[in-house]
């Protein structure tokens, strides 16, 4: 597969051009590798789905659904895409460019008005976050709108560093090691939410946002303050990158393997009744064990497969 970015009127363009490029195409090859892993190793998609990409305007769900067309056209399983947004009544949001985006793009797609807006600002005091009753009040919309198109699945575009952001917010706040799966079942019991871009890094979705030119509608238009704390654990983890190239992905890998013996919660594992039966075990206890880890330069990253 290959893509031209950039229309050059030479047929020899220069060599910056043609090295950008190779870069954006190395880009969207990575960024269908990493969205056919997820998909493969969670089973997200089957055949027949009729799979529903929420759309809001931004990068990650612009990315979500250019992507997972690119997947539609290779993958080894038939599957429709319906784009759905949420149009909640906020003031100045600029209803014309979803619709007008969709269409130039022929995908079939559904804009669901809704006046959440007036809600939230009516419960909420002034200058309080409103983002988590927004989102309570979203999430049973787009449910009742899934029902309503027959999507079998519902695709949100939380991306990695999304999840390991969670994983923080809830070790630092909320006292759990719980994070943001990237399958699972709705909260009405009744649908399966995917997130495709779970292996895929934040700073590749903001290239690929640049390279395709998306046409980015601001999450900023009902007011509300930015959570903080999210921002400050991501400025946590952007840091940790840029000082230790891998480490994210190694913290993702990390959630794939979970002991639950060597964690303290009884109700994964039978502290209670454990005993010493004179059997050895691999798993066994190796606290006084110096552990050799692997040095950041040879930290193991996410095996990448094509569909």
């Amino acid at each position: 597969m290959s893509a031209v970015w950039i229309e050059q009127e030479d047929p020899s363009p220069p060599a910056a051009d043609r090295r950008i490029e190779r870069e954006n195409h190395k880009l969207e090859k990575r960024l269908c590798r990493l969205m056919g892993q997820a998909i493969v190793d969670y089973n997200m998609v089957e055949e027949g789905d009729k799979v529903m990409v929420c759309l809001s305007g931004g990068k990650d769900s612009y990315a979500l659904l250019d992507i997972l067309l690119k997947m539609q056209q290779r993958a080894p399983v038939r599957f429709d895409i319906v784009a759905v947004n949420l149009d909640q009544k906020q003031p100045g949001f600029p209803e014309h460019i979803l619709p007008e985006y969709l269409k130039a793009l022929g995908v079939p797609f559904h804009i669901e008005e809704q006046d959440t807006y007036s809600i939230v600002k009516d419960k909420i005091p002034e200058g309080k976050t409103m983002c988590s009753l927004c989102s309570r009040l979203r999430r049973g919309i787009l449910y009742r709108v899934a029902d309503e198109l027959g999507a079998t699945k519902i695709a949100l575009g939380h991306h990695r560093d999304d999840i390991l952001q969670t994983l923080f917010l809830n070790m630092f706040f909320g006292g759990k090691l719980k994070g943001m799966p990237p399958k699972l079942v709705s909260d009405d019991g009744r649908h399966m939410v995917i997130r495709p871009l779970a292996y895929v890094a934040e700073k590749d979705l903001v290239r690929w946002a640049e390279v395709r030119q998306f046409p980015i509608i601001p999450c900023t238009l009902c007011g509300s303050q930015e959570n903080l704390q999210r921002k400050q654990v991501g400025l946590m983890l952007k840091e940790w990158e840029r000082k230790f190239p891998g480490r994210l992905d190694n913290m993702l890998h990390a959630l794939q393997n979970v002991v639950p013996s060597h964690l303290a919660d009884g109700t994964l594992y039978d502290y209670k009744g454990l005993t010493a039966n004179g059997v050895a075990s691999e798993d066994g206890d190796r606290a006084f064990d110096h552990e050799e880890l692997p040095a950041a330069a040879t930290l193991p990253t996410l095996q990448v497969i094509k569909l």
